[in-house]
């Protein structure tokens, strides 16, 4: 017989959880580590429990939402010929490509900071460059910047308040640009230009291609993914790094060690907060047993906190927290758009480290921490000043 689940361990959306999710999590992870309420349903808090769940996609199935969500609500075998599909994107020699246009995107986005004045990094440089980068990559226009950017905010306005018909009228609104964007090439037939969007149409799953409804679920995963994560990891970043102006200073003097300090970096502080499974069976997980057809929330901002596994989880210790470190999973569903999201996020901490002085809190203004399911921030006032141009 299963726990009782009728008796909330904890309150995912009290204020005071939604003030500091850090704190709450760290706390929970001690405290109650496997954790019942109405909003999550079943928490995993630790870094042992949810590597369980990562590595045992039989008991624990991605099949979580009633909606198609190609690849990451599939599991094997159906899984495996999306993801084949979806890899080659990703490759060494397609970041390399690609890596050009980054950085120009990257250079462009910090030298048009404003100097010596407070701005909001949210607004004019994190969630800019996750557009931007997003639409790039894709091939699609840029007149998808300014809608894509209103469309994230309704969507996480929906999901916030679980108002499940907004979600579906944002989801619908979503399937139009891309219907939109898939038709434009169909007609333009050989004309269409060469980029991923049309390259994901010509593929095939099973021997067949993709169906609309296939592409538009991979698409929309991609982006919101994508826009998101990125912009979340922009803010911690930079908000990290105006903290300890020494490790700054040591990271624009040796670029070579920017990815792993990333990596750490995102990893004390989760720009993605979790992810879902379903139960297939009755399991116990930490003394709690839980039955079959539940909802379980891996929480990546507690796991990659965890005492057991990395000791005070506030030390930057890159090299020895990398292999354990969760920040694009492990597993089957390893997140495949990781080269991407680790590449433009060098490119840009390159370009701003190379080009700003300093890097400090705006005066008399109080950052916003952005709340469940969102990481970072989502107002970030920063004042910052250049290095000398000359030459350039």
């Amino acid at each position: 017989m299963a726990d009782d689940p009728r008796n909330p361990d904890w309150a995912p959306r009290a204020d005071e959880v939604l003030g500091d999710q850090i704190w709450a999590y760290d706390t929970m992870r001690i405290q109650c580590p496997v954790a019942w309420s109405d909003y999550q349903h079943w928490t995993l808090f630790r870094h042992g429990d949810v590597m369980r769940v990562l590595e045992d996609h039989q008991t624990f199935s991605s099949a979580a939402s009633s909606h198609l969500s190609v690849p990451n609500g599939m599991d094997p075998p159906e899984h495996t010929p999306y993801r084949e599909v979806i890899e080659p994107y990703f490759s060494h020699q397609s970041m390399s490509e690609f890596e050009p246009t980054c950085r120009s995107i990257a250079r462009n986005l910090v030298n048009s900071l404003p100097a010596g004045q407070p701005f909001d990094i949210i607004g004019k440089f994190s969630r800019a460059f996750a557009l931007q980068i997003q639409c790039a990559f894709m091939g699609w226009p840029d007149s998808l910047h300014e809608p894509l950017r209103e469309w994230v905010l309704k969507n996480h306005r929906a999901t916030l308040a679980r108002d499940r018909r907004a979600m579906a009228e944002v989801a619908h609104e979503f399937d139009g640009y891309i219907h939109d964007l898939l038709e434009a090439r169909r007609q333009a037939e050989a004309n269409a230009p060469r980029d991923v969007t049309t390259s994901l149409m010509e593929e095939t799953v099973n021997g067949r291609p993709m169906t609309d409804e296939e592409l538009t679920s991979l698409l929309r995963n991609w982006t919101v993914g994508e826009l998101g994560t990125i912009s979340a990891s922009v803010s911690i970043l930079l908000s990290y790094l105006a903290e300890h102006p020494d490790l700054r200073q040591s990271l624009a003097n040796d670029t070579l060690a920017l990815p792993d300090a990333i990596d750490e970096i995102l990893r004390m502080d989760a720009p993605l907060i979790s992810n879902r499974r379903i139960t297939t069976r009755d399991v116990e997980i930490g003394g709690r047993r839980i039955p079959a057809g539940e909802k379980i929330t891996i929480l990546w901002a507690s796991a990659n906190r965890d005492e057991k596994v990395f000791g005070d989880p506030d030390a930057f210790c890159p090299h020895k927290n990398r292999d354990r470190n969760l920040l694009y999973g492990t597993g089957v569903h390893v997140c495949p758009g990781a080269p991407l999201a680790r590449m433009e996020l060098r490119v840009l901490m390159e370009e701003f480290l190379s080009s700003v002085d300093t890097l400090e809190p705006a005066p008399d203004e109080s950052p916003e921490r952005a709340v469940f399911p969102t990481g970072g921030f989502s107002y970030l006032p920063m004042r910052l000043s250049f290095m000398s141009r000359a030459g350039n």
